[in-house]
């Protein structure tokens, strides 16, 4: 998996563009409000950190990812707006206490180990505050890579190894809401997240495999070309079409949040002098 994200462009043609819309759904159902001090953690392009920006009126934002990609992307589009550093989930360059939310959007399953990164949460997390995540519900209603693993499994066995959906059993709401009580949450919540994820045609839903990024692209541009084409015509015969040549999909994400129990007080982020 090392590497396997770090380029913008590519994340956005694949999937970049189906989780902002799923954003601003799950801050909703968060309930955070607004003037607050917030920390996105695996913020990738800035997706949620955007969300945020746009509907929370936050009083400070940083975003922090592993990748130097995904973080120059972050930068270049919203840079003025918030701030964002390269740094690891289960050790973020933060002061303890300094978030009045903590939040991760579609990166927990990437994690090696999301119980340490849930722990670094809480960490920077004032008492009271909300701590919440999402992820791809990648086994069941994430359609447009669902139905990519069923077909390449049909085609080659093999590809069953590199399926989200038996890789990431953390990526089930049972699962989210045991990671985040574990951690020291109270309250913990889970809820599903659905947005429709409608491509204009065939090649609108094939190119962006073409990416390299990403398990399922990775495994595409894996193939041999003959392999490869046996993959794209078996998907263009079984995906379901519209009158106008549209592919209409659901994309499903699973969400949990908590608050961090406690009463001290800690300094605001927008003060605390972060590394």
């Amino acid at each position: 998996m090392a590497g396997i994200w770090g380029r913008g462009d590519p994340y956005e043609r694949y999937v970049g563009r189906w989780s902002r819309r799923v954003a601003p759904l799950f801050l909703d159902w968060l309930g955070a409000g607004t003037g607050l001090d917030w920390v996105d953690v695996g913020c990738g392009t800035g997706a949620l950190t955007e969300a945020i920006l746009d509907g929370r009126a936050p009083a400070s934002v940083v975003g922090v990812d592993p990748a130097p990609g995904f973080v120059a992307s972050a930068r270049e589009r919203l840079g003025g707006r918030a701030r964002f550093d390269v740094g690891d989930a289960a050790a973020l360059p933060l002061p303890d206490g300094c978030a009045d939310a903590v939040v991760s959007g579609l990166v927990l399953n990437f994690v090696p180990d999301p119980a340490a990164a849930a722990a670094e949460a809480l960490r920077i997390a004032r008492p009271g505050a909300v701590v919440g995540a999402y992820v791809w519900d990648y086994a069941g209603r994430m359609d447009l890579m669902r139905r990519f693993w069923d077909a390449a499994a049909a085609l080659d066995p093999e590809a069953a190894r590199i399926d989200e959906g038996p890789r990431f059993p953390l990526a089930h709401p049972d699962a989210l809401a045991a990671l985040l009580t574990s951690a020291g949450c109270a309250d913990v919540a889970t809820t599903a997240v659905d947005i429709p994820t409608v491509f204009a045609d065939f090649e609108d839903y094939w190119t962006p495999f073409l990416g390299g990024q990403g398990p399922a692209p990775a495994y595409t541009m894996s193939l041999e070309p003959e392999a490869r084409e046996a993959l794209r015509a078996r998907l263009e015969e079984t995906l379901p079409r519209e009158a106008d040549g549209s592919i209409a999909l659901l994309a499903r994400a699973w969400a949990v949040r908590g608050t961090r129990p406690g009463s001290w007080t800690a300094p605001r982020l927008a003060d605390a002098d972060i590394a």
